[in-house]
């Protein structure tokens, strides 16, 4: 008996596809599938009013050239 573990998505059809593994062909097996539904990794949906005013307390500073240079030294060491 061989045992795979995987993870695939069902259909909204309900229906669940599986490859079988190469070297078993024409040939008659037993399955027996045990699942378990996985937590999703999505955050819920939000919505432009969820994100209304998040940055009032650290605005975006623009110069006449655009960003403010001074954005830059804010970042330092924040990607190590």
């Amino acid at each position: 008996m061989e045992s795979y573990k995987i993870r695939q998505q069902v259909g909204q059809d309900g229906v669940l596809h599986l490859d079988i593994p190469v070297g078993v062909r024409d040939r008659e097996v037993e399955v027996m599938v045990i699942y378990q539904p996985v937590p999703s990794d999505r955050s819920p949906a939000m919505s432009l009013a969820d994100l209304y005013g998040i940055c009032a307390d650290d605005p975006i500073n623009l110069n006449e050239d655009g960003i403010d240079d001074a954005l830059d030294e804010d970042l330092a060491g924040a990607f190590e």
